[in-house]
């Protein structure tokens, strides 16, 4: 949640950061902010609503300096407005902040300091942090440096912080702990940010903050240390990203540009892996652990949102490829609950971002309880990363649209691949068949591109005609329920329409009721085991006047006479064919947004990482 930049150095603060809020926008759009350090005065901006407004805002004012901080809001606490903007000044107007994250004891600190005679001008935790700091500051009588490690003692949630103090020229004080924060290091000057893409312009060498881990930047100086006061040798890494890959690149949105390029993603996730001529799959990662498998009485796979779908078609893959109990949690649900987790557990997480807050928790403590941890995740050096044992990552790029979709069928690719090498580990797959899904899995990418180049227009007219529709039911059986989940999350994020998936079996359990002639039923429909099971539902459907539309697979000629619409994706065997499916849905949801004229790159109330509860 919430996007952050800094920068200190020599050129222009101001357009650096405006630039570094513009990319991170996906993070979170309620409000933005800037300040600037020039002469010794912190200039404060902040304005509701995108970036754009406060551009507007600021277009007549002298806003010249060489450092500065910018933060672009998802609201927790108070409603967005201007007044809950970041940054926020502390009460003697000496520090400035921006915050991302969660300051759970914040209720405890504003009662002391109203006490203490401080007044506060927003809805925010975050404004408490600020004059909790400054307070500590005036009253010891020490720097900032010392104030904020104090502080960050007392302090219980989650937090990136970036502070400017009047006092202490050409300096930033940052700090972390569960919110992401990277530095990028140039020519005598820093940059910072929730993530790289503010600094691709600048640097590809960059510093990813760990927890409780506290930065004083200058130009010409990155100092860490722990909340200890020891210093910590930072660790600079290279970025394996360029600059075209956050950049729209001639289409309309990030997520149209993010489906079209899912025939490169997909490839991406399994070059270098699978060797189809050997018929072999080689994960470095995975043989890290292999005696841990070996060992392993079930795999627990933990994830949020579009990650906890992956992670359900994968409990599919893996059970039946593998032969091992594989349970799927919801992070949120996993951490609280008290699950029994002992050293014969291997848990794989899947999130994109590799921050996802409930995530990084449910992992920390399947980890003090001796659980063997993997990660499947996209961003290079993130969180989950860090954490796990071993893992792998999906390559999908940057993605920068807030539904996630190459980052979706990436990680299906890793997951795929994952079973392949444990199937043939233990011995639980034919050579034939392992032969088979991988020749099936390598053509996926071309089979992608067939759809993106003959299904765009066909699906273009199904969007058009049930745009009005207020509700949508998705249907699927076996591998292509969780797919029916995943088409109806994409709608509901991208459309506001609400959309429920279910398992067709289920539908005469309860949803049936709902079928009328006004309500469009989507089903996954692709040849497989389970085909004619789910032509009978859909007949069922059909007998209730509603309105069917179809995932089918080319070449199908039944499903056509039944349904009143038709998506067709290429033939391919039940265990890759989900990620066609995907990808048809993609295109679905996408153009419906299109259609009511919505943001689908940004939609409301969402934001791209959840690093917060």
């Amino acid at each position: 949640m919430c996007g952050i930049v800094g920068y200190v150095g020599s050129k222009d603060a101001y357009s650096i950061v405006i630039d570094g809020l513009k990319k991170l926008e996906y993070r979170g759009y309620d409000s933005a902010g800037v300040a600037i350090l020039k002469d010794n005065k912190i200039k404060l901006f902040k304005k509701e609503g995108r970036v754009a407004n406060l551009e507007a805002m600021v277009a007549e004012e002298d806003i010249t300096g060489t450092v500065g901080m910018g933060h672009t809001r998802w609201a927790t606490h108070g409603e967005p407005c201007d007044k809950n903007a970041h940054p926020h000044y502390s009460n003697s107007k000496q520090i400035a902040l921006i915050h991302n994250g969660i300051i759970e004891n914040y209720a405890q600190l504003k009662k002391e300091l109203v006490a203490k005679g401080y007044e506060f001008h927003s809805d925010t935790d975050s404004e408490v942090l600020v004059n909790f700091i400054d307070d500590i500051r005036i009253n010891n009588g020490c720097t900032l440096e010392e104030a904020v490690r104090i502080a960050l003692k007392r302090v219980t949630g989650a937090y990136v912080i970036l502070l400017l103090d009047e006092s202490v020229p050409n300096t930033i004080i940052a700090a972390r702990k569960g919110s992401p924060l990277v530095i990028g290091i140039g020519q005598n000057e820093h940059f910072l940010g929730s993530d790289a893409s503010p600094m691709l312009a600048y640097t590809k060498e960059v510093v990813y903050i760990n927890d409780y881990e506290l930065a004083i930047v200058k130009p010409d100086e990155l100092i860490l240390k722990n909340l200890g006061n020891e210093t910590v040798t930072p660790f600079v890494q290279k970025l394996d990203m360029n600059l075209s890959q956050i950049e729209k690149g001639g289409f309309d949105h990030f997520m149209l540009k993010e489906i079209f390029e899912q025939p490169s993603t997909i490839f991406d996730s399994f070059r270098g892996r699978m060797d189809v001529e050997k018929n072999t799959i080689t994960l470095s990662g995975m043989d890290a652990v292999l005696d841990k498998l070996d060992a392993a009485q079930r795999i627990i796979i933990v994830g949020c949102g579009t990650s906890w779908h992956a992670g359900l078609l994968a409990e599919y893959i893996i059970e039946e490829l593998c032969r091992i109990n594989v349970e799927v949690e919801y992070a949120s649900e996993f951490r609280y609950r008290n699950p029994i987790i002992t050293d014969k557990d291997f848990i794989i997480a899947v999130s994109q971002s590799g921050e996802t807050a409930d995530t990084l928790v449910a992992l920390e403590n399947a980890k003090e309880q001796g659980a063997t941890l993997f990660g499947i995740v996209n961003v290079v050096g993130s969180s989950i990363a860090r954490l796990t044992h071993a893992g792998m990552y999906t390559h999908a790029g940057p993605e920068i649209g807030v539904a996630s979709t190459k980052a979706f069928t990436a990680q299906v690719v890793a997951l795929i691949l994952f079973a392949l090498k444990l199937a043939k580990h233990r011995g639980t797959i034919s050579d034939e068949r392992f032969a088979e899904l991988v020749n099936e899995l390598n053509v996926v990418p071309e089979k992608v591109e067939w759809i993106v180049q003959n299904q765009v227009e066909n699906i273009k007219a199904i969007a058009t005609k049930y745009q009005e529709a207020n509700d949508f039911l998705y249907l699927g059986r076996g591998y292509n329920f969780p797919i029916a989940l995943e088409g109806a999350l994409k709608l509901k994020e991208i459309s506001y329409i609400h959309a429920e998936g279910y398992p067709a079996a289920e539908m005469k359990h309860g949803p049936i009721a709902l079928v009328d002639e006004t309500l469009p039923v989507v089903f996954v429909a692709t040849k497989d085991r389970y085909h004619e099971k789910i032509v009978s539902n859909m007949q069922e459907i059909k007998a209730r006047k509603g309105m069917l539309i179809a995932v089918a697979s080319e070449g199908d000629t039944h499903t056509p006479e039944i349904a009143d619409d038709v998506m067709f994706v290429p033939d391919a065997d039940e265990i890759v064919g989900p990620i066609l499916s995907t990808v048809a849905l993609q295109l679905l949801s996408y153009y419906i947004g299109v259609e009511k004229d919505l943001d689908v790159d940004k939609p409301r109330n969402l934001a791209k990482s959840v690093t917060v509860e």
